[in-house]
């Protein structure tokens, strides 16, 4: 769906004359990312009946292939940990990172999800199949900030065996995002990544991890065709997953939403669903959430939005094909607002290229490489552009500022033998695996010089061998004058505790050198659906269309277009979802601690006579798990 099949609600007239079946719920969820589920968890656990029309043929969408990190500051499990923060410190770092962005009305959504994060977070870990682990060396990005974190501001889910969920609910689930995985295995961010890591160090616990982690999947590939032990973005939509099934919900995928049912009293009460077998007339008692994922890959946008992208297809995102604008064209034909005045149109990530058979390619995220001491990023010029230490946000919006009008986007991310053999490079694996494949494929580059390398790649051999020469001058004495790389906590973990005196430098010395050429990627957009502190859709007035929520990357970001730290998109999709699934099952009190939600309205939810006395849904302290059929995996 493209910004040009806009169209206006059918009636529910309309709706019926199509003959097409009509299937009845509580609440109709339009995508299963962390939004979506977050939504439909919540909502079921609350005695409604939800159904989830996904689009593509497997669930999870670009939360699949994230890491699965969500920024969630003021948890009880972070002062379990002993980190109690007062909330202003939130708000002061977040006002310092978005600055003239933090408007009032900014400010309104940013403390309605400060105030529902830390519920949200002990919902689902006290109350569902969603277990979470604590992010406890996770910086904030910018350290020198007024109330930067240095920790336990961020949760992530543990780790979970596929077993767990059964085939039928497995066979929906998206799987592992092959660039970032190892032959299929996903490594979890921390603990698991820095001691696989040791490996390429020949030191003992490296090797032992790594056999305990590899003998295991090579066996479920060979017996299962997939990996079984799931972490990362696919144990969040995993353990998302069954939480929603064990609560009864109706998850359906090759099920878009099509087009939105408006009832005669002007409220959102519906929706067509296409599916392989033709569509279906989904009447929502309580409403719809859109929650499809953005348009990373409506190329029109792109081309309209996202800057120094003259076609649109001068951009990589990580996010799955269906992610293509379809939530964001049904609520403007509702007459929503698309809010697109953001910092940045899309949360940025340099990428790379990997060559596949067959003239294809996968799309590799530089997360982890950049911030590695003995690697560079420059431009065609040789010149560095950014800090590449801080986060993958910044490297592309240095690199795109430091583009000119009628340039290409584009860096190389250099690094010498050292660097790539102990930590990698992109997608480019470090010992035991031998770069070989890489260099046959073209995927990296290779020079016995630095000049030799940079006549390879198309950059200026003078250029690169001063920015080299000078580089190495200050990373011997763990500066960076230019950048300041190394400077915050951030940065320093993202380097290596072992080399000193800056964890982030070292001098790139020890030849062959190594280059991937780097682009413009994404891992969603920021520009989205304008929605109030409910998540309801608002129209041009501000006003609140009744029945239409939205979450996830629908959901215009709360960050104004900024990234002040990893997990800004999970955070508040997984919160404005359960704070939209509250609101849908009219509940006042939160579920992990009985306090009142002081933010909270529930006229949308019950302004209808299609809800009855016994609608009305009291906390509990179990889940509820309506008992009704279910019709496939298909809509």
């Amino acid at each position: 769906m493209t910004s040009s099949t806009q169209q206006d609600p059918l009636t529910e007239g309309e709706a019926l004359d199509l003959g097409v079946p009509v299937v009845d719920t509580d609440v109709l969820i339009a995508g299963s990312g962390a939004g979506g589920l977050a939504a439909a968890v919540t909502a079921a656990y609350h005695g409604l009946d939800v159904m989830v029309a996904e689009k593509a043929p497997v669930c999870g969408g670009a939360t699949s292939w994230s890491g699965g990190w969500a920024w969630t500051p003021g948890t009880a499990l972070a002062r379990a940990e002993g980190v109690d923060e007062d909330r202003e410190q939130f708000r002061s770092y977040l006002r310092a990172v978005l600055g003239d962005r933090y408007t009032p009305a900014a400010g309104e959504k940013i403390d309605a999800f400060l105030e529902a994060v830390p519920h949200m977070v002990g919902f689902f870990h006290d109350r569902t199949s969603l277990q979470f682990v604590t992010g406890a060396k996770i910086n904030d990005i910018y350290g020198d900030l007024p109330g930067a974190g240095t920790g336990n501001r961020s949760v992530g889910p543990a780790p979970v065996h596929a077993r767990e969920f059964g085939a039928a609910l497995l066979k929906k689930m998206r799987r592992q995002y092959y660039p970032t995985s190892f032959f299929g295995m996903g490594i979890m961010a921390g603990q698991d990544l820095s001691t696989f890591l040791k490996a390429s160090q020949f030191k003992p616990e490296g090797w032992v991890h790594s056999v305990k982690r590899v003998v295991p999947h090579l066996l479920d590939m060979v017996t299962r065709g997939r990996s079984m032990h799931l972490v990362n973005g696919t144990a969040l939509t995993g353990r998302l997953m069954k939480s929603a099934d064990d609560l009864g919900v109706d998850i359906r995928v090759n099920a878009p939403v099509q087009r939105l049912v408006r009832s005669a009293e002007g409220r959102i009460c519906g929706a067509i669903v296409g599916g392989p077998r033709g569509g279906r007339y989904v009447r929502a008692r309580r409403g719809v959430v859109l929650a499809t994922g953005g348009f990373p890959n409506d190329v029109g946008r792109r081309r309209d939005l996202f800057p120094k992208t003259p076609t649109g297809n001068e951009h990589w995102t990580l996010a799955p094909e269906e992610a293509s604008g379809d939530g964001l064209d049904l609520a403007l034909g509702a007459g929503g607002v698309f809010d697109a005045d953001m910092e940045s149109p899309a949360a940025w990530c340099p990428v790379s290229l990997v060559p596949y058979p067959g003239n294809r390619h996968g799309v590799f995220p530089h997360i982890m490489d950049r911030a590695k001491p003995g690697s560079i990023g420059v431009r065609r010029d040789g010149t560095r552009f950014v800090n590449e230490a801080n986060g993958y946000y910044d490297y592309v919006s240095g690199l795109i500022s430091a583009t000119g009008e009628n340039e290409a986007v584009e860096s190389w991310q250099i690094a010498d033998s050292t660097a790539i053999r102990r930590y990698s490079l992109g997608f480019a694996k470090p010992i035991p695996l031998p770069l070989t494949p890489y260099l046959k494929t073209g995927y990296l580059v290779q020079g016995d010089t630095v000049a030799e390398l940079a006549q390879k790649c198309g950059i200026d051999p003078a250029g690169l061998e001063r920015t080299v020469r000078e580089f190495n001058e200050n990373a011997r004495r763990g500066e960076d004058p230019e950048f300041g790389r190394g400077a915050t906590a951030f940065n320093r973990f993202g380097g290596d505790p072992e080399v000193g005196p800056n964890p982030s430098l070292a001098p790139l010395e020890k030849g062959p050198f190594y280059a991937v050429h780097v682009r413009p990627g994404s891992f969603g957009t920021f520009a989205g659906i304008a929605a109030d502190t409910r998540g309801r859709v608002t129209d041009a007035e501000g006003m609140p269309i009744e029945g239409l929520y939205t979450a996830g990357n629908d959901h215009a970001s709360i960050m104004r277009g900024h990234y002040p730290a990893g997990g800004i998109n999970l955070g508040p999709a997984l919160t404005f979802g359960y704070i939209a699934g509250r609101h849908l099952a009219g509940v006042n009190t939160y579920e992990d601690d009985g306090t009142v939600d002081a933010g909270a309205r529930t006229d949308a939810a019950t302004q209808t006579d299609t809800v009855t006395q016994t609608d009305t849904v009291t906390q509990t302290d179990t889940a509820h798990a309506p008992e009704r059929g279910t019709e496939g995996t298909s809509a």
